[in-house]
């Protein structure tokens, strides 16, 4: 067991905290208002090779691992949770979805542009009857022969209007459930493809989540991912490694949190001495740091086994079960620490409580990630 971060994996902690800071934070409070998408900060995210960073290099990406992934996640979600969101979806579930499943055309048609950030993707797979239980698919794809015709509605999809690749999960053969959906890829400006209102959200405001809506969409029979009834296992395969960078972003919310918070408590004094040399504050504090030491172990050791080629299932589960706790813990804690300014916008904890909250939802739920550990642990 090796605890020391390589060399290289300190290059990109540091280029990563960097742009953060440099690029990020300016403006983060505006945009988190405003719900302003971070269309020019995204952009360099995709220079600097944050969007495409396990794409091998002949498809345009960074060739990094898992590890490295999961570190420029929390640095980028220390600062600004609505760009770690875009930069986790087209990594984890589009990029190395179509990397993983798709054909060597879908490679080179797609990746290159994904990978280097001129483009963005969304991954299409909550319905309004089909969130926690996404075997519930309404949305249909029928097979017409040389295309599917795609009928149907999308909720609460990252990216919905600014992304231009969108991999859709639809029912092809309802007789047979599960087994008969199908993952397609799918652009914006196919006929029958149109986006709904931006939501209203109380977190993550500055990234771009809409509803979809097809209406007699023809897609090509070639733009399937794998073949005919394995859409519902891509999902599924996909969204465990998407928990692997969630439970990064919860874990980065969870740290900048804490890190305002020790700051504040070293500057701020009541009854004549700094608020750290409190107890109750110091007390906090060491909570704190052991959560997220924690949550940081579990979220290196299933980047660690995605690397490695082992089952991340439950490890990925496990991240994000407990890492999304720990981010909504420290940050109510942060805004507490901060008292009456904690609960105003320009120290920042207030936006880090509201954006924790989603960590425990998205990509599945704490209790769906209870539901995968706890079969895990009853089979044995």
């Amino acid at each position: 067991m090796d605890f020391n971060l390589t060399e290289e994996h300190l290059m990109i902690q540091q280029a990563a905290r960097d742009f953060a800071q440099n690029e990020l934070l300016p403006g983060v409070i505006e945009r988190d208002e405003n719900q302003t998408f971070p269309t020019e900060q995204i952009k360099k995210m995709g220079e600097l090779g944050f969007m495409g960073m396990m794409v091998d290099p002949k498809y345009g990406g960074s060739g990094l691992d898992a590890i490295s992934y999961v570190i420029a996640m929390e640095e980028i979600s220390k600062v600004d949770a609505s760009a770690s969101v875009v930069m986790s979806v087209n990594n984890s579930l589009v990029c190395w979805g179509l990397q993983e499943y798709g054909t060597e055309e879908q490679k080179q048609k797609y990746l290159p542009g994904l990978a280097s950030g001129e483009i963005h993707g969304a991954f299409c797979l909550s319905e309004p009857e089909a969130g926690s239980d996404a075997t519930s698919q309404k949305t249909t794809a029928v097979d017409m022969g040389d295309h599917y015709l795609v009928n149907g509605t999308k909720n609460w999809i990252t990216n919905g209007n600014t992304a231009s690749v969108y991999l859709v999960i639809a029912q092809t053969h309802p007789e047979l459930k599960h087994k008969g959906i199908n993952a397609l890829i799918m652009t914006k400006d196919m006929p029958g493809f149109s986006v709904g209102p931006k939501e209203q959200k109380m977190g993550i405001r500055g990234s771009d989540t809409h509803s979809l809506m097809f209406s007699d969409v023809k897609v090509p029979k070639e733009n399937r991912i794998g073949e005919d009834g394995f859409g519902f296992k891509f999902a599924m395969k996909t969204l465990a490694g998407g928990r692997i960078g969630i439970a990064s972003q919860a874990l980065g919310i969870a740290s900048g949190a804490y890190e305002l918070a020790l700051k504040y408590s070293k500057e701020r004094k009541a009854f004549g001495t700094e608020i750290c040399n409190h107890q109750a504050i110091a007390f906090k504090l060491a909570d704190m740091a052991v959560n997220i030491e924690a949550a940081r172990h579990l979220c290196m050791k299933a980047a660690w086994d995605k690397d490695n080629h082992k089952n991340y299932d439950v490890s990925g589960a496990m991240a994000k079960l407990f890492a999304s706790q720990v981010a909504m813990d420290t940050s109510v804690e942060a805004v507490q620490i901060h008292g009456g300014n904690g609960y105003v916008k320009e120290y920042h904890v207030e936006r880090f409580m509201r954006d924790a909250k989603i960590t425990q939802i998205y990509e599945g739920t704490s209790e769906i990630q209870k539901i995968v550990i706890s079969r895990a642990v009853i089979a044995g």
